[in-house]
């Protein structure tokens, strides 16, 4: 079995529907193709990955399997005007795949995404070699009529955030690490207003096509998850002509790698053509987090100890952050021996890099003779990439972010700060400025690094 890191920083990537709506999607992995189509609510291209829980299932899919996952419209990264509606889910997915060119690939359908997966294969058998259902459900309707689905999209209507601290526990049961971070997640994910039309999501109905499925399907149900029920489960399998059904014992969160590999296992079942395990190279492009370091006195530095020196001191500083770089799976774009710039597919492994290095260089300057001290911004976006070089406002905005900061700070804009909410990170409101060349004003938050003791 291939050795994997399974950090999967992956870039955020994006294509257009046939109607004209910006998906966001991600390619891990490498092997026969699997597409995941997530829980809309739980859809963040980037966030996903830094969720200690879908880490783990994630990373088991695509231990096996090029695994390709994006966030339909109205969620995550992707455009969220949308109007719900079959149709238009199905043209998400057409437009990732048609990006990829894949011919031949495994699907899975999760929870509210199963519609979206069933209409796919029957309309493209020749696409979808193998089918996996997890907690599925061919009508909308079923899952909104059932008590806790009702219970919950009431509170919804009333406290947003109430509600989707409740979902945690209805997922993976209360008092999980999982629960406490899922919250978070679903509000980064979409809004309040994905619900607004509930009668227009009541109509997603793809029971009409389960007998046209031609391909094996896994049907897959745990039983703690109280929003789908067993008829919904039964009436699926059988309608299926070529189903496999199987009930595991509890929740998600009870064993994500066993469900992820069973997953994977399936897929891959029977082999796969030869042309399905080239791994995949999308474009260059997509989401991406930048990060600026600047070493505060540089000149007065290179003035007082001279060239060679100073030559020494930033050879020190180049060791530190380029070692923290490749920990943390970065990009180095540049550098000026006191500055760098760095890309990274995730917000949450940008930030963490920028603490880490607050942290070493504070713990060098305890005993060095010459202290340096470091100030950075980030900022996240969808930079021009030309040639390993990244250009545009993204850029340009986390640059400015960077030049606000002092020594020994690390400032994001608000974006960022919501990105990462629920994560762990601890934040200080640095109030707004209007960057050289921009607009708008743009708040900034101080990431705090330091411990209760050593602040």
């Amino acid at each position: 079995m291939r050795a994997h890191n399974h950090r999967m920083e992956t870039e955020v990537r994006y294509c257009t529907t046939k109607d004209g709506v910006r998906i966001a999607y991600t390619v891990s992995g490498s092997g026969p193709p699997l597409v995941f189509l997530e829980e809309p609510m739980s859809s963040h291209a980037q966030l996903n990955w830094a969720n200690p829980f879908l880490r783990r299932y994630f990373g088991e899919m695509a231990r096996h399997n090029t695994f390709v996952k994006f966030d339909q419209r109205g969620t995550g990264l992707s455009d969220r005007a949308f109007e719900p509606a079959l149709d238009g889910f199905v043209r998400d997915l057409e437009a990732v795949v048609d990006r990829l060119q894949l011919t031949s690939f495994g699907l899975n359908g999760t929870q509210n995404s199963t519609p979206t997966a069933i209409a796919y294969a029957a309309r493209h058998p020749e696409r979808v070699r193998r089918l996996a259902i997890t907690n599925g459900f061919a009508r909308t309707s079923d899952v909104m009529d059932t008590p806790a689905s009702k219970a919950w999209l009431s509170a919804a209507a009333v406290d947003w955030e109430m509600a989707t601290e409740a979902m945690g526990s209805l997922v993976f049961g209360p008092g999980r690490e999982e629960s406490r971070v899922w919250g978070a997640l679903i509000r980064a994910s979409v809004t309040p207003d994905y619900f607004a039309d509930l009668e227009a999501f009541s109509r997603i109905d793809a029971s009409r096509f389960l007998e046209q499925l031609t391909m094996p399907v896994l049907v897959l149900r745990h039983t703690g998850i109280r929003y789908i029920t067993d008829d919904m489960t039964r009436e699926l399998a059988s309608r299926i002509p070529d189903a496999r059904l199987v009930t595991v014992e509890g929740l998600w969160a009870d064993d994500p790698e066993g469900i992820g590999r069973r997953i994977a296992d399936f897929i891959n079942e029977g082999g796969a053509p030869e042309t399905a395990a080239v791994p995949l190279t999308p474009p260059p492009s997509g989401v991406r987090t930048v990060l600026f370091t600047d070493i505060v006195g540089h000149t007065e530095m290179m003035q007082r100890l001279g060239d060679a020196r100073g030559r020494d001191v930033l050879r020190e500083h180049e060791r530190l952050v380029r070692s923290s770089i490749e920990q943390h799976g970065g990009t180095e774009i540049k550098t000026d021996g006191d500055s760098f710039m760095v890309s990274f597919g995730s917000v949450a492994a940008a930030t963490a890099c920028a603490i880490e290095l607050q942290r070493a260089f504070a713990a060098r300057n305890a005993t060095a003779a010459e202290p340096l001290r470091l100030r950075m911004g980030l900022n996240a976006g969808e930079p021009i990439d030309e040639k390993g070089d990244l250009f545009g406002a993204t850029v340009i905005l986390a640059s400015r972010i960077a030049a606000q900061a002092g020594a020994g700070e690390i400032l994001v804009p608000d974006t960022i700060r919501g990105l990462l909410s629920g994560k762990g990170f601890v934040f200080g409101d640095r109030g707004e400025f209007v960057p050289k060349g921009f607009d708008d004003a743009v708040r900034l938050y101080e990431v705090r690094w330091q411990s209760e003791e050593s602040a």
